[in-house]
């Protein structure tokens, strides 16, 4: 004779809130030292505060006061410069070209998303002008800059659409 038993009902609550990858960073302080670790690109800056994994496993948060930036980078042992401030010409790539200063007076040039959607209150997440280099993209909080320019808005120029007045106009040349 055979016993059945109940299965147990067995429910999972996905968080929602936590991505399930979590990008490298090197957190540049403004006293110049640097934090190693990693972050959820969803949801990094919690309540006025960087959260942290450290390569230990440990989390960390560091107040945005402290930082100067958060480089999203592709690799650890790579030197700790971001590679070029500045774009030598002007950028291809779609977005307002900006530049920086922080409170030290150093100066930063990138691209930041020309979209309202992708702006947080906390501060600004721009590519730098190197992209072949180590870092990938730059968040810089809005406490670390002294002033910020948009240099240029690059895109794609619109077509424009003929105005009634425009058709009035008399053509000198046919288009054949």
């Amino acid at each position: 004779m055979g016993v059945a038993f109940d299965a147990p009902v067995i429910s999972a609550r996905i968080n929602t809130d936590m991505a399930s990858t979590h990008k490298k960073v090197i957190v540049r302080k403004t006293g110049r030292d640097s934090i190693s670790g990693y972050v959820s690109p969803a949801k990094f800056v919690v309540d006025g505060k960087l959260e942290l994994l450290n390569p230990a496993g440990k989390v960390i948060l560091v107040d945005l006061a402290e930082v100067k930036s958060v480089d999203f980078v592709r690799d650890f042992n790579e030197a700790p410069s971001t590679g070029r401030k500045t774009f030598t010409s002007r950028p291809r790539t779609e977005g307002l070209w900006v530049r920086l200063r922080f409170a030290d007076n150093d100066i930063l040039e990138g691209l930041m998303a020309n979209e309202l959607t992708q702006v947080i209150p906390e501060g600004f997440l721009i590519t730098p002008p190197d992209t072949r280099g180590n870092t990938q993209k730059i968040f810089v909080p809005k406490s670390a800059l002294i002033e910020l320019n948009v240099i240029a808005v690059i895109g794609r120029p619109e077509v424009r659409k003929k105005t009634a007045e425009d058709l009035r106009q008399e053509r000198l040349f046919t288009e054949p």
